[in-house]
């Protein structure tokens, strides 16, 4: 179990017979961000932000804790950035400033735009040793506040309460200057998660009037090509306000001729730091900010900003954003086994709605990846697409339970693809931009897994043209070899087994997709190359192993290394085991059920020495059970398994221990990177009983719900009831299975008959 101190008071006195936990099923007015814990994932394992956002909200106005530049100053990578993909680290005791845009839980990033620190006495707008910002503040833990749309603390070295809200497109800042004093705000556009020198293009800001400055920041790196426009509103006037470059220009034309240092309406350069001076305060007053985004332009930030919070009214602000997630939250309503896994599944449906994000103005106009500007047609463009994460369960569960958003996300991947000059749907995209990063074409699976929900709204004629489109550009990670031979060789790209057995399960959704389609053709061609993963099993072993371009396996080979052994963040071990389409073979590989359950139990319970994972980021110690790896997404289908071997009493066990492990409600209760909510997708799923092993099958596998009973929203309209019978903490074994009063037999259910609604029920031995 993690670290839940926090709530043992209360799971103890459910434990004793003293209070059993509330059902909120029978409660509609319920609210239910109290259950919501936005600090849990900001250890170095979840790198989530604790800030404020709406659900799927453009803008994530977030604290940050400390800087780390990420190379060092020799120019070597520096490891320790990597704590900081979000910024804020549970750990520290300085705030920086707040952030405007924040990844959840990606573990590489980009971001941190736009940081405002509000102060008494001007800014020390120079560098630390480090090019952090030195305007920073002490707080403590005990003054902060967090809850879902809402963060607030205290600025000791100020004594200012900061606290901000947010709506989709804006950052709503209130700051009461406890003791009065000078009140001034820095607005930094040096400030970067992930800065190297090279990563701020220009900044350009421009003063309005005396409450109104807009600007925008063009930045390089993990989107090699990013713009975000501002505008920022005051509720009063400042008096003055200045700025420093941070670094000479070379040129500067005739701009010569001013003090654009000092009251001079434009600032432009790579790194500007400004600031704004509002005069002297009385104790207790109040200063407001309103911080609007735009991917277009400094206009439709204005837009954005007088449509959604025209009126600086924080506390209206604020209360509308509680009411949002509140709704967002009502999607699923609850009866725990105790009081603890109400915060723990609430604040992983919360995490699961922080994105993908809005990524359009109040008019519709957005960036798209070829850089000009379009207007969306029918659909709300989003962006941040980590998909080699999200493929396994975020997007089901979108599917499942939100069909109008499923079929915005996907016409926001089918524009992606319109704009692609490769003709590719994202594989890891994010703000215009595509990074690339992982491997395979996920975006595939998404598809198909929205056909087999029954998505309405989108083309999928064209969507099935966009995947195989994607599936055939030859330059792309050893694609042409792939076609050419039926796996990647080793010895001409790196992770090639891994490419090979992603490629394998993307091509077989896309044959499932096309043979719903009636395209014949195109779904035996593809189910064809699905068989690509038989090419790199290696009977002689047992595992799926390298092999070069000549057709032999590559002689250097150990199973338990995570590097160099053509695979990416993994093993052979976990590896071995991705054929989600297929498992009848690995069983059959293994020697049949009973020694493929052996296999499995082997995974769960031996050791994995710390030296196979001691030089790898996104893995701790805590995400790991066994040789089992949860903190990383390869193997999140595994547990599932037993039930194809016909050990579904395995899978129970397994899945209700991974719940109860790797998940929790303090801080540390997320076991390795969230992942854009993945991580947190696969509890919610598995909280509730099922899990989609195969995305775009049509099938999910039946699990142990990890609750007394649950009501949820599904398809277009539909309730889903989970009923539990003898279910219990010290439980785990499912006796039986019915879908609507009727027996199921095979430990599946479909997700057409889930969609409809109904009620599924577990009887527990």
């Amino acid at each position: 179990m993690r670290n839940l101190s926090v709530l043992i008071i209360p799971c103890f006195a459910w434990i004793c017979g003293c209070s059993e936990p509330r059902s909120i099923e029978q409660e509609p007015d319920q609210k239910l961000t109290q259950w919501v814990n936005p600090m849990i994932g900001t250890t170095r394992m979840g790198h989530t932000y604790p800030g404020a956002t709406v659900p799927y909200g453009m803008v994530q106005v977030s604290p940050q804790s400390h800087y780390e530049p990420f190379l060092q100053p020799n120019g070597v990578y520096n490891p320790d950035t990597y704590k900081y993909c979000a910024g804020y680290q549970y750990e520290d005791s300085t705030i920086l400033g707040f952030v405007h845009t924040s990844f959840s839980g990606t573990g590489h990033s980009d971001l941190g735009d736009l940081l405002v620190m509000p102060t008494v006495g001007r800014p020390d707008l120079s560098s630390d040793e480090k090019g952090g910002p030195q305007f920073g503040s002490p707080f403590q833990h005990a003054r902060e506040t967090t809850e879902a749309g809402y963060y607030a603390v205290d600025l000791n070295r100020y004594a200012i309460r900061a606290e901000v809200t947010a709506t989709e497109r804006v950052g709503v800042h209130r700051y009461t200057f406890e003791a009065g004093g000078d009140a001034n705000l820095a607005l930094d556009l040096a400030y970067n998660i992930y800065h190297h020198p090279d990563k701020n293009l220009w900044t350009f800001v421009r003063v309005e009037n005396d409450s109104t400055v807009v600007g925008f920041r063009q930045t390089t790196g993990w989107a090699r090509t990013r713009t975000v426009h501002f505008a920022m509103r005051f509720d009063r006037p400042f008096e003055e306000y200045g700025y420093e470059r941070g670094q000479a220009l070379t040129y500067n034309g005739f701009y010569r001729r001013f003090k654009e240092s000092v009251n001079f309406p434009e600032m432009a350069g790579k790194d500007l730091r400004a600031w704004f001076s509002f005069g002297a305060f009385e104790p207790g007053e109040t200063l407001g900010m309103r911080m609007a985004l735009s991917g277009v332009s400094t206009a439709g930030a204005l837009r954005n900003l007088e449509s959604e919070a025209e009126l600086p009214g924080f506390d209206t602000h604020r209360e509308a954003a509680g009411r949002k997630w509140n709704d967002a939250l009502s999607m699923v309503r609850i009866e725990a086994l105790q009081e603890e896994d109400y915060t723990t599944f609430y604040t992983a449906l919360y995490h699961s709605m922080l994105s993908p994000v809005t990524y359009e103005d109040v008019d519709g106009q957005y960036r798209g990846l070829d850089q000009n500007i379009y207007t969306s047609n029918g659909f709300t463009n989003h962006t941040v697409f980590s998909l080699w994460d999200t493929y396994r369960a975020l997007h089901p569960w979108i599917n499942l339970t939100q069909p109008e958003r499923a079929a915005d996300l996907i016409n926001s991947m089918l524009a992606h693809a319109e704009q692609s000059v490769h003709g590719m749907l994202p594989i890891w995209s994010h703000y215009a931009n595509e990074n690339w990063c992982m491997i395979g074409y996920h975006a595939a699976s998404v598809l198909a897994d929205a056909v087999a929900h029954g998505i309405e709204g989108w083309n999928q004629q064209v969507g099935l043209k966009a995947a195989v489109s994607t599936a055939t550009v030859p330059y792309f990670e050893g694609l042409e070899d792939y076609m050419n031979l039926g796996y990647v060789p080793d010895d001409k790209n790196h992770s090639a087994v891994s490419k090979t057995l992603e490629y394998a399960f993307d091509d077989w959704c896309i044959a499932q997709m096309a043979e719903a389609l009636g395209k014949d053709e195109v779904a035996k061609t593809f189910m064809r190359r699905s068989e690509a993963y038989r090419n790199v099993w290696d009977p002689a072993t047992r595992f799926m192993r390298p092999r070069l371009a000549d057709g032999s396996f590559r002689k250097a080979f150990d199973p338990m290394e995570t590097h160099g052994q053509g695979f990416i963040e993994g093993n052979a071990w976990n590896y071995g085991l991705y054929v989600p389409h297929a498992p009848d073979s690995l069983i059959a590989w293994h020697g049949g059920p009973a020694a493929f359950s052996a296999h499995l139990d082997s995974l769960f319970t031996m050791e994995l020495d710390d030296a196979y994972f001691a030089h790898t980021e996104d893995i701790s110690r805590d995400g790991i059970i066994g040789s089992y790896v949860h903190g990383n997404e390869p193997g999140h289908h595994i547990a599932y398994l037993y039930n194809q071997a016909g050990a579904p009493e395995k899978t129970q066990e397994r899945v209700r221990m991974i719940c109860d492990a790797m998940y929790g409600g303090s801080v540390d209760g997320l076991c390795g990177n969230d992942d854009a909510g993945q991580m947190s997708a696969w509890y919610l799923f598995s909280a509730l009983g099922f899990y989609p092993v195969a995305p775009g099958s049509g099938w999910y596998e039946l699990g142990s719900p990890n609750l007394r009973a649950a009501t949820l929203q599904v398809g277009y309209g539909k309730t889903l009831r989970i009923e539990t019978i003898g279910n219990a903490k010290d439980k785990t074994r499912v006796q039986s299975v019915t879908w609507n009063g009727k027996a199921i037999l095979d430990w599946q259910i479909a997700a057409a008959d889930l969609v409809q609604g109904g009620t599924l029920t577990f009887t527990f031995e």
